[in-house]
């Protein structure tokens, strides 16, 4: 569980205390400096007061050189430390500011406030365990320090030790029983643990402290909504636009649980309040869009998405949202128009050609579809490992199978050890009765993967359609279920690899899974009509097959099952 908190952000004013001590710098005498602690002390607040103008200009990286000179003249102000440390975090500097805070430390090893720093820095480096260490430290210095226990307590949530978090964020609410977020972050814990009950009452406690905090409104109506509670969390959200009219999260919260709802109208209200006071905000308008699309409100998403684009034209991101809605809408030609109109150097251009390539798949047309592809892989140096493996896939529905396998090994030479393309290729080689091949490809993605869920099932059932290796292909394919919970087409090897062990009734029990999964896969179907032959139950075999024929009517091997049972029952 990612738990976020806002960090506090060191406001750098116009002054700051020069230590008492400052010493050393600023005559030269035949090239050496000797010490004057006027001239140090003037030198140091003349630096830092460029640097704080040089921020202001928005000039940071001229700041940061004015405030290492500052910090030369005036080498014990931890004040400075602490400001340069900031900036050289906020420059993506984490180390340096990680070598300077802990060379401050050195000559303050009891300064909170560079602790506190240093556990930031190490956040930002993803060094958990020191940055807990430093969090600790603070609240050693300083046993009143609330934000230090609340980034504790995150951390330690981060870390699925919940125990610990809990134990953090009370001592947060011991401290201040008038913080709202001791009680916040509790909850969210609680919740975690699906400890509702209490986590509802940490959140109303938190409201109730400070009614106008917006997330606490939006946790506590999210946790109604997983207790199917949606009314309560209507209600909650009303009163709380009607208090604070321009919120905006919440009207989107409200507008998503009115679409879910199919209130439409209610919904439209919400949202077009929310549009009203902000006509141009990219990503507000991208998630109401969104939200239309999941609502299946294709034509409002589509008008949202044109308006839009009307004045911004130059947005790829809100175009290839729009084309995504014509294509849900089925309105193909003006899915391409728009996709197509996204240029080469946009990070949409990639995503965009294999929508194209997709549609134009769908429709038949085979070649442009080819052509487009083939393009885009030129427009790019890397090109993403799907646009290979659908240009290999149209080579392949065109017979052309030495061409498909050409262009998945040229993908291979641009990223060898790409998991998706090496298992396409291994695909390829079984479906061209190449079995060695493809085995021995699927086991080369799992020398990079051993959790390569997809080729532990293939190999597993490779084998059990062979009957070979059948107690390694058993292994393979539970160990892939692991990975992939209720996954149809893995139960079905497993079922399947039972049947081969002639372990009917197990066999009967997967296959009758999978086939519930995905009744529509004729594949899964058939299987389970094979189980019933093979243990005599042959009206339901034929039922059965009859109904994976009617999913793949072209099928002749089926056709001759149903044939050979109506035989059998028709002598």
């Amino acid at each position: 569980m990612r738990m976020k908190l806002v960090k506090p952000i060191l406001t750098i004013g116009l002054a700051f205390l020069l230590s008492g001590c400052i010493a050393h710098p600023a005559q030269k005498n035949d090239g050496v400096i000797s010490v004057n602690t006027e001239v140090s002390a003037f030198q140091a607040s003349y630096h830092y007061s460029l640097g704080v103008l040089l921020l202001l200009d928005e000039k940071s990286g001229e700041a940061v050189s004015e405030f290492e000179t500052a910090l030369r003249y005036d080498p014990k102000s931890t004040s400075l430390v602490a400001e340069l440390a900031v900036l050289y975090n906020e420059k993506g500097e984490i180390k340096k500011s990680i070598e300077l805070l802990d060379n401050a430390l050195v000559n303050h090893p009891r300064d909170a406030e560079l602790h506190f720093l240093l556990a930031g820095a190490y956040i930002n480096l993803k060094d958990f365990k020191n940055a807990i260490a430093e969090y600790r430290k603070v609240i050693e210095l300083d046993p009143k320090n609330v934000t230090a226990y609340l980034y504790l307590g995150t951390l330690y949530a981060d870390q699925k030790n919940y125990d610990q978090s809990m134990e953090t964020f009370r001592k947060v609410i011991s401290l201040d029983p008038d913080d709202p977020m001791g009680y916040y972050y509790l909850a969210k814990i609680l919740v975690e643990l699906k400890r509702y009950g209490e986590a509802e009452t940490a959140l109303k406690k938190s409201l109730a402290i400070k009614p106008s905090f917006e997330p606490t409104v939006i946790d506590l109506g999210f946790l109604y909504q997983k207790q199917k509670k949606n009314a309560l969390a209507i209600d909650l959200y009303r009163n709380f636009i009607t208090l604070y009219p321009a919120t905006i999260k919440v009207r989107i919260r409200m507008g998503d649980i009115l679409l879910k709802e199919k209130r439409f109208d209610e919904a439209d209200r919400e949202l077009k309040a929310i549009l009203i006071q902000n006509p141009v905000n990219q990503e507000l308008l991208l998630t109401i869009g969104v939200m239309y699309l999941e609502a299946d409100r294709l034509g409002q998403a589509i008008a949202l998405f044109s308006n839009y684009l009307k004045t911004h034209p130059e947005d790829q991101k809100v175009r290839f949202f729009l084309a995504s809605a014509y294509e849900e809408r089925k309105l193909s030609g003006h899915a391409l128009d728009a996709f197509k109109m996204i240029p080469p150097d946009s990070e949409f251009y990639i995503n965009a050609q294999i929508h194209v390539g997709t549609i134009l798949k769908k429709e038949k047309k085979i070649d442009e579809a080819i052509k487009t592809l083939i393009l885009a892989i030129s427009q790019k140096r890397q090109p993403g490992d799907y646009l290979y493996i659908l240009l290999a896939t149209l080579y392949e529905d065109n017979k052309n199978i030495s061409e498909s396998e050409k262009v998945l090994k040229e993908g291979l030479s641009v990223s060898p050890k790409s998991l998706d393309i090496l298992y396409s290729l291994g695909v390829l080689y079984e479906k061209t009765d190449r079995f060695e091949e493809g085995i021995r490809q699927m086991k080369l993605i799992l020398e990079l993967d051993p959790d390569h869920a997809d080729s532990l099932n293939f190999i597993g059932y490779s084998y059990a359609e062979r009957g070979i290796h059948l107690r390694e292909a058993e292994e393979m394919i539970k160990k892939a279920l692991t990975l992939k919970p209720g996954n149809a087409y893995i139960i079905d090897s497993l079922g399947w690899v039972y049947f081969k062990q002639n372990k009917m009734d197990q066999a009967i029990k997967y296959l009758k899974e999978a086939t519930s999964l995905m009744p529509d896969d004729a594949a899964i179907t058939e299987h389970l009509g094979d189980v019933y032959v093979q243990t005599g139950r042959f009206r339901e075999a034929l039922d059965i097959y009859k109904r994976s024929l009617q999913l793949n009517p072209d099928k002749e091997t089926l056709q001759k099952k149903i044939s050979d049972l109506l035989k059998k029952n028709n002598p």
